[in-house]
């Protein structure tokens, strides 16, 4: 682990909300484009195959949750979708990430919000999902109570987020770019010191696929499972509100 990155709030707490909220702030109109270029692009894919197990076909007029929503992407690419003729609201604490997204697509309703408290009814929305957000909660467990909270039942909830890959020599090659090329990229077109070192260290620190499938789990999600993409280096989590289908 690099010296900054054990400097970084990543266990939790006050500092930990009130870090990511600064970075994101901070590299709001740099972010789609950095995303682009670190995912290679893969992220728009992985978006698309999110959605496919969203299940919204089931209610295509229905409501959707973007949650830690940031400039809206996830929820643009469902709006944008054939088919959904839904509204998508997307909820984020950090206000320049959702004004810089909310012209994406027609039927999106950004929403200033914390994950952990949600200001919507319990069982507001017809699914929920999380592009590379849970990461950065400072209580996962009461996030993902949230989110079974202000799902209908039989609502599903679909997670992306960063893993490190099971396999050694593929772990070993993707830390390499992880914790020194990506933070370079990340300061020379964010102009950000910390924000891209946050990503490795955060990733590092948080639960592995199997873990966080557990904790859906015990949170009331039932049909629990996930995919593993590029050899492990993404996770796509999904899972069922559980309770009678509406």
């Amino acid at each position: 682990m690099l010296a900054s990155d054990r400097e970084l709030p990543v266990s939790g707490g006050p500092e930990k909300r009130a870090y990511v909220r600064d970075i994101f702030t901070a590299i709001a109109p740099t972010y789609d484009r950095l995303n682009r270029i670190i995912s290679l692009r893969f992220d728009q894919g992985w978006r698309r195959h999110a959605i496919e197990h969203l299940g919204w076909e089931r209610k295509p007029d229905g409501i959707y949750l973007d949650l830690c929503a940031g400039t809206l992407d996830f929820g643009a690419a469902l709006a944008s979708t054939a088919g959904f003729r839904g509204r998508v609201v997307g909820a984020d604490f950090v206000t320049a990430m959702l004004r810089l997204g909310r012209s994406k697509a027609a039927g999106l309703a950004p929403v200033t919000a914390d994950a952990l408290e949600l200001p919507f009814p319990d069982a507001s929305f017809d699914g929920a999902m999380v592009g590379w957000g849970v990461r950065n909660l400072v209580d996962l467990e009461g996030g993902l109570a949230e989110a079974a909270r202000v799902l209908r039942p039989g609502g599903r909830l679909v997670i992306l987020e960063m893993a490190l890959p099971p396999r050694p020599l593929l772990r070993r090659l993707y830390l390499l770019y992880f914790r020194r090329v990506l933070p370079w990229i990340g300061r020379r077109i964010s102009k950000h010191t910390t924000a891209y070192t946050w990503l490795p260290a955060s990733t590092a620190a948080f639960p592995g696929p199997d873990e966080l499938a557990r904790r859906l789990a015990a949170q009331g999600f039932r049909d629990v499972a996930y995919e593993l993409f590029m050899g492990g280096v993404c996770a796509m989590h999904v899972g069922t509100r559980d309770g009678t289908t509406s």
